[in-house]
C-alpha cells in the first residue's frame, strides 16, 4: 500500500529541484560542437579509404575503424577537446593537480589538496610547482558539496573513474552546473592503461554503489589493483603488448599470492582504502551506463557527445549535458 505521504514527498522533491534550478542561472550555449563522426574528416584522416562513399565510410568505421582507433572527428588531441569550451564561459575544473587543462580569469578549481599542498606534492614528483593553480575550494574526497557557485561548464580529467559512488558524483556536478550546462569528461579507456586486465564495470555495480550510498573505495578495488595492474604505455597496448597478467610492474618479482597479501596487509594497516580506480570503462560501456542511469531516473546528465579512444591514446572524451535546458 502506498503511503498518503508519498505524493507530498514527491511534490516537495520536485519543488526543491525547481527552485534550485531557478537560482542557478542559464549556461551560455556552445555553438558548433564537433560531431563524433564526420565522413569528410574520416576520409581526410585516413587516405587509404578515401575512395569510399560517405555511407561506406560509416560502415567501415563501425566494422573496422573504431576498433583500429582511427580518427573520425575534428578533434586531434585532448587540448582540442578542451578548447570546445569558450574562454568567456564561467567554468570549474575538478582536480587540476599541477597541470590544469584550462586557465584564465573565468576558471576556478576544486581539489582535495590546497594550493600549498599541491605545490609540495608537485615538487616531490618532479613537476613544476609554479604551474599549480590557486585552488578555490578544498574538498573532501569524492565530495563537491563545498562548491557554492554555479558554472556553465565543469571539466575533469581522469577523475570520474575514482568516484566510489558514480551516481552521487554526477548529481553533485549537475547541482553545480547552470541550467543547460555541460560536464566535459576525459576518462581512461581501461583497455589501454594499467587497468587492461580488469573487468569492465557493470551497471549493476554502479547502481549498487548508489543504493549503498558508498563513500569510500572497496577492498575489492584495492585487491584488484595489487593483483592485476599492468604497464601504462598506451601505444604498447594498442600494439597488443599488454604485459603479463601474473606480473605487476609496481611490485616486481612478486607472485599473485604475495601481491594479494600486500593488499590485505595494506587494508589492515590503514583500516580503509585511500584511493583506487573504482570503475573501468570503455567508451561503449560508459555510454551504456550513463544511458541506463538516465532511464532509471537516477541522474539528470545525459550524453551529448562521446569521442571514442584514438589509436595510441589512453582516453576517450565525453560531454554530458544538464537536461534542464
Amino acid at each position: 500500500m502506498i503511503s498518503r505521504l508519498a505524493p507530498r514527498r514527491i511534490f516537495r522533491g520536485v519543488k526543491r529541484r525547481v527552485f534550485q534550478q531557478k537560482d542557478k542561472g542559464t549556461a551560455r550555449d556552445i555553438p558548433n560542437i564537433p560531431l563524433p563522426f564526420e565522413a569528410s574528416t574520416y576520409r581526410v584522416a585516413n587516405p587509404d579509404i578515401a575512395n569510399l562513399s560517405d555511407s561506406e565510410l560509416w560502415v567501415h568505421y563501425q566494422t573496422h575503424g573504431k576498433q583500429e582507433g582511427r580518427r573520425c572527428h575534428q578533434l586531434p588531441d585532448r587540448q582540442a577537446f578542451v578548447k570546445i569550451i569558450p574562454p568567456e564561459m564561467y567554468m570549474l575544473e575538478i582536480g587540476p593537480y599541477a597541470r590544469p587543462l584550462v586557465t584564465g580569469p573565468r576558471v576556478k578549481y576544486v581539489d582535495v589538496f590546497s594550493t600549498e599542498e599541491l605545490r609540495q606534492r608537485a615538487d616531490g614528483v618532479v613537476m613544476e610547482p609554479g604551474l599549480v593553480p590557486e585552488i578555490t575550494w578544498v574538498s573532501q574526497p569524492s565530495d563537491l558539496s563545498c562548491v557554492n557557485e554555479h558554472f556553465g561548464a565543469v571539466l575533469s580529467s581522469h577523475v570520474i573513474e575514482h568516484q566510489p559512488n558514480l551516481v552521487h558524483h554526477l548529481n553533485q556536478v549537475d547541482h553545480i552546473l547552470r541550467k543547460g550546462g555541460r560536464y566535459f569528461v576525459l576518462a581512461p579507456d581501461h583497455r589501454y592503461c594499467f587497468d587492461h586486465f580488469m573487468t569492465p564495470s557493470l551497471i549493476t555495480e554502479v547502481v549498487a554503489a548508489h543504493i549503498e550510498k558508498r563513500k569510500t573505495h572497496t577492498v575489492k578495488s584495492l585487491l584488484e589493483s595489487r593483483l592485476l595492474m599492468t604497464h601504462n604505455h598506451p601505444a604498447e597496448h594498442w600494439n597488443g603488448n599488454h604485459g603479463n597478467s601474473n606480473d605487476n610492474p609496481e611490485y616486481p618479482n612478486s607472485n599473485r599470492i604475495e601481491r594479494l597479501q600486500i593488499g590485505i596487509d595494506t587494508y589492515r594497516e590503514q583500516g580503509f582504502v585511500k584511493d583506487e580506480h573504482a570503475w573501468y570503462f570503455t567508451p561503449d560501456t560508459f555510454e551504456s551506463i550513463i544511458n541506463d542511469l538516465n532511464e532509471l531516473g537516477l541522474i539528470n546528465l545525459e550524453i551529448e557527445r562521446i569521442y571514442p579512444t584514438m589509436r595510441n591514446s589512453v582516453e576517450f572524451w565525453a560531454i554530458l549535458r544538464n537536461k534542464s535546458n
